[in-house]
């Protein structure tokens, strides 16, 4: 298993989890105009826990992708 090690980003180290975090920031970003475009928010009850849910659903995916 390859484990990340603090990212070096001018001098400032960030924990890998900040790098997983903005893969799955962008990805939600995405899914969430598609979703609004199909109008499948109208589905939903409660909009800003299901953009929660949705991003750590995102989060955790691509946590498993890069420790695979």
């Amino acid at each position: 298993m390859l484990m990340l090690k603090e990212i070096d980003l001018f001098g400032v180290f960030l924990a890998p989890m900040m790098l997983y975090a903005a893969i799955a920031g962008v990805a939600w970003l995405g899914l969430r105009a598609g979703l609004a475009r199909l109008g499948a928010y109208r589905l939903v009850w409660h909009r800003p826990l299901f953009n929660a849910a949705l991003f750590l659903i995102l989060l955790a995916a691509v946590t498993a992708v890069a420790h695979r």
